[in-house]
């Protein structure tokens, strides 16, 4: 999206309730506390999620900031088990090379106590597919293009949007990077402007539904944070 007047016009913020401090602290231990019970699940149940869910997590993720507000992002949406069934099948093709000596020996080892393989049954039993394409260009009304900036940390700002929205709604998302992905910009039928970046299987999980033990230890807030304030002392 671009405003092809070039203009800067500035507009009134949009309102909202002003919280105290106390309220400040509440709602966001409260949101903490909501998030900290994401995990990845790859044990779905085949539970039909409507797809009023899905569209307005989309449209919460299409609320994200980018650069130049440029929002370079789309989101193909996809519960065809036709077409969920192709891409696991490329997936898997491209994990079989990979976890067959394609990756480095050290990413493997990383990825170990994760418990991940080659194959990706949960493409096929979650009932939703989500990809995240990035667009490198826009493109004008009279078919020129004009370069998108930011577009990495754009789509991953959207993304993030996107996880918290649906995981908020009660659903469970798993992120799936398989490489190369050129295969899902075939089988969705996007532009060559569009470079997918992730898939993400999005449902409910199993009632039998585990998570590695490894990806619940997170690093505490002192390795994550630092802060410099004006009463800091400096030497």
């Amino acid at each position: 999206m671009r405003d092809e007047t070039g203009t800067y016009r500035p507009t009134a913020l949009p309102r909202r309730p002003a919280l105290d401090d106390a309220a400040m602290q509440a709602a966001a231990r409260a949101h903490h506390d909501a998030m900290a019970s994401r995990h990845s699940v790859r044990d779905f149940s085949d539970r039909p999620v409507p797809r009023a869910v899905i569209e307005t997590a989309i449209a919460t993720a299409g609320r994200a900031p980018s650069g130049a507000n440029q929002q370079p992002w789309h989101f193909v949406a996809i519960s065809d088990p036709a077409m969920k069934a192709k891409i696991r099948a490329a997936a898997e093709e491209e994990e079989r090379v990979f976890y067959g000596g394609g990756a480095p020996d050290e990413w493997i080892a990383a990825l170990e106590p994760i418990g991940t393989g080659a194959s990706k049954p949960h493409l096929e039993v979650a009932p939703w597919l989500i990809v995240v394409f990035g667009q490198r260009w826009g493109t004008r009304e009279d078919g020129s293009r004009y370069k998108h900036y930011y577009v990495p940390e754009s789509v991953g700002l959207s993304t993030g949007f996107l996880i918290g929205a649906l995981h908020l709604s009660g659903l469970s998302v798993l992120t799936h990077t398989p490489s190369p992905m050129k295969f899902l910009t075939d089988l969705c039928r996007r532009p060559v402007a569009e470079k997918p970046v992730m898939i993400l299987a999005v449902g409910h999980p199993a009632a039998d539904a585990t998570v590695p033990a490894a990806a619940r230890i997170k690093k505490p807030l002192e390795e994550i944070l630092t802060v410099i304030s004006e009463n800091m002392e400096t030497t």
